[in-house]
């Protein structure tokens, strides 16, 4: 590991200045810092100051916590549930107000990594880990990632790989929260003059637009906060080789809106199949109508899920799993998950 300088920001005013302090080649923020440390001890990254941000005092004005405010009825697209980036898994997990207005949020913090992990990773460091891919991991392999010419997954070990987004890199995006928030229609809040916001969405891209990145994050701009949509109807189910700790292998998230035992609107993304959280809005076309209590209808929709996938030599395991996960998120959703299955 190289040698670095350490700073405790006070304030984010604070961290924005470090940051584009010019003594310093690769000054990085940390949070809870579980996925830097290992991207350092890998030799992935070697930043020379590292701007601790957990102790920095929240914009003036802005409360701690997590914040409720009234709905918009004039504005559907209304976003009235937000709260401080640097919250960390386990404060999401257990906030009394996420679990009851956005409980995909909630089920999506409870199911990442370790409690000793999500008592220590925040928001903002969810959705900002690298991928987990081996061949970019590993100092051996110099990937399309690193800079290299390869994917090594074309033609080695691609089991836990994308079937979604056609590479040329074939890594799948890691984060839980990323594909919750993305059907809440979250805003990410970016700290900084001027001050700024962009949809979850937009946060990220695919290889093709920039192999070497994962996100669109502006350079200097730090992720401050996050405003979404209430929605109680809501829910998220990952599929994992051990359900209580590991990496998912396919996850889903759907926000549903029932009026009369029928749902009027839907929106569903998966992740851990593509290098982006992957919007399924085909599934959610064919939720639309949908008796609640009629599962034949919400098998055929949540079929779907896997309609475009191009699987790879060894994954093909996750076309025949994707619509499973979407399925026991509608009905996690819809309150009607058997609880062997929860």
């Amino acid at each position: 590991m190289n040698r670095f300088a350490y700073a405790r920001a006070t304030t984010w005013n604070e961290a924005q200045a470090l940051l584009a302090d010019r003594r310093f080649s690769l000054p990085v923020l940390k949070g809870g810092g579980l996925d830097l440390l290992d991207m350092m001890k890998e030799g992935l990254i070697e930043p020379d100051l590292l701007i601790d941000v957990r102790r920095a005092e929240p914009a003036q004005g802005d409360p701690p916590g997590v914040m409720v405010t009234p709905p918009d009825l004039d504005q559907p697209d209304r976003r009235n549930l937000g709260f401080d980036a640097r919250l960390t898994l386990a404060q999401v997990a257990e906030s009394p107000q996420i679990r009851e207005f956005a409980p995909v949020l909630a089920q999506a913090a409870e199911s990442a990594a370790t409690p000793q992990v999500r008592n220590v990773a925040t928001v903002a460091g969810n959705l900002l880990q690298r991928p987990r891919c081996w061949y970019f991991r590993h100092d051996e392999f110099d990937c399309l990632k690193k800079g290299g010419s390869t994917c090594f997954a074309v033609d080695g070990e691609n089991q836990h790989h994308a079937i979604f987004g056609g590479g040329p890199c074939h890594i799948v995006h890691p984060s839980n929260l990323a594909c919750a928030l993305h059907v809440l229609n979250a805003l990410v809040s970016l700290h900084g003059q001027p001050a700024a916001a962009i949809p979850i969405g937009e946060l990220y891209h695919l290889p093709g637009v920039g192999v070497r990145t994962e996100h669109d994050l502006p350079t200097g701009r730090m992720i401050e906060g996050i405003g979404c949509m209430a929605v109680p109807t809501s829910g998220f189910y990952a599929i994992k080789h051990k359900q209580s700790f590991d990496w998912p292998i396919v996850m889903a998230a759907v926000a549903l809106e029932l009026e009369g035992g029928r749902i009027t609107a839907a929106r569903v993304c998966a992740a851990a199949v593509a290098p982006i959280p992957w919007p399924l809005p085909h599934v959610a076309r064919a939720l639309v109508g949908v008796d609640v209590t009629d599962n034949a209808a919400i098998t055929r929709a949540c079929s779907l899920a896997s309609q475009g996938a191009t699987p790879m030599s060894q994954n093909a395991y996750k076309v025949r799993l994707l619509p499973v996960a979407v399925e026991r998120a509608v009905l996690k959703a819809l309150g009607r998950l058997p609880e062997e299955l929860a």
